[in-house]
């Protein structure tokens, strides 16, 4: 109770503009294992529509996709964020992110019942631009969020940029350790399923004996019933 009125307390002291929102700081390995996919590519068209209840404006963005840094290889993909603008009504949800037409982005995609999405809301969005030697650079798209280490109560500071081979190195190697680990524990359960077998097979007389005795005991109350 202390420390949840003490984080918020560090929220309220937060030096946040009146544009800002705060949001939870998602960890680069949490962000890799829960996308559905990981893709990088340029926007080449949007469109902005009402949903089919005519309550929320829906923003369709489609990407040309160069690479695909995780998830099954695709050539395209339309991704469906809120807001947006159609004819002289606009909706702005804050913390989204906003996507232009030719501009290069990776996303963090995820699947959700309007279609694919993305991770994570801006934490899941990176633009991609050349630097001075050309090259490709790989930045957080997070402009306005304060982002907050939930367990510390902290704020931190987004990721830095990187270069383009390295961010694809990162997240193979996150999905290689993620791998590696989700074989070990499924190593781990069928050895713990094997013990208990073997453990019934050495003991099979033991077990055996204490079948008996709990039949003896239902068939010895059943008779006193």
């Amino acid at each position: 109770m202390t420390r949840n009125l003490a984080f918020a307390a560090l929220l309220l002291l937060l030096p946040v503009s009146a544009s800002a929102t705060i949001s939870r700081a998602v960890d680069f390995e949490e962000k890799v294992e829960h996308a559905a996919s990981i893709v990088m590519g340029k926007c080449v068209a949007q469109e902005s529509r009402w949903d089919a209840t005519k309550n929320w404006i829906l923003t369709y963005s489609t990407f040309t996709v160069e690479k695909t840094l995780k998830g099954q290889p695709t050539q395209q993909i339309t991704l469906v964020t809120p807001g947006g603008t159609v004819g002289n009504l606009t909706q702005d949800v804050v913390g989204v992110p906003k996507f232009r037409e030719g501009e290069e982005h990776v996303v963090f995609v995820r699947n959700s019942q309007a279609g694919p999405t993305v991770l994570y809301l801006e934490q899941g969005d990176y633009r991609v631009r050349k630097d001075e030697r050309g090259d490709r650079i790989v930045e957080p798209a997070v402009s306005a969020a304060v982002l907050v280490d939930t367990g510390r109560g902290t704020a931190v500071q987004a990721e830095g940029p990187r270069k383009l081979r390295e961010f694809e190195g990162s997240v193979r190697d996150t999905v290689r350790r993620r791998e590696v680990m989700r074989m070990q524990v499924i190593e781990q359960k069928k050895k713990a399923e094997a013990s208990f077998w073997n453990q019934l097979q050495r003991n099979r007389v033991l077990v055996v004996l204490a079948v008996l005795g709990v039949l003896l005991a239902t068939w010895q109350f059943a008779r006193r019933s």
